[in-house]
């Protein structure tokens, strides 16, 4: 059952960029969880350029921006410097951060049922509260809303 809005969400420690990454470190700060299913796809590069672009918004609003998917730690390391990326992308491997959030899904690749990651993001309070999810993200328009919802929070 993946965590349901207004619950604490349980601390997890994952390889990252930059070193092992928990999400305790976070706390009193408000946090935006947002997986993708691969590094180096168009939508999943259009969608990290623009989290990178409007970063400075997030850090004002108090919040702080985690990437994560399935992808290893080198392919994050080459992924985050070829966009100039200022926030952490986490490799979420064994699915475990994915399971808790319930973000597995069975989706159409070229015509082939393939189980991957549905682009969705999570908004967490500076108590580590869930307080906002947004699930099945289509990539234009999605970060200026998120930007909002952090503003509002």
């Amino acid at each position: 059952m993946p965590i349901a809005v207004d619950q604490p969400v349980p601390d997890f420690t994952a390889p990252a960029t930059g070193g092992d990454f928990s999400l305790s470190t976070l706390r009193g700060k408000k946090v935006v969880l947002f997986f993708y299913p691969k590094d180096n796809t168009p939508g999943c590069t259009t969608e990290s350029l623009q989290f990178r672009d409007l970063y400075e918004q997030f850090k004002a609003a108090g919040a702080e921006v985690v990437g994560i998917s399935r992808d290893s730690v080198k392919s994050h390391d080459n992924f985050k410097a070829k966009l100039e990326l200022p926030y952490t992308l986490v490799s979420d491997s064994d699915e475990a951060i994915c399971s808790l959030f319930g973000v597995i899904k069975m989706k159409k690749m070229y015509g082939k049922e393939v189980r991957g990651i549905e682009r969705s993001t999570f908004l967490l309070d500076a108590k580590g509260v869930l307080r906002r999810e947004f699930r099945g993200v289509k990539v234009p328009g999605h970060v200026e809303q998120i930007v909002e919802a952090v503003q509002a929070l």
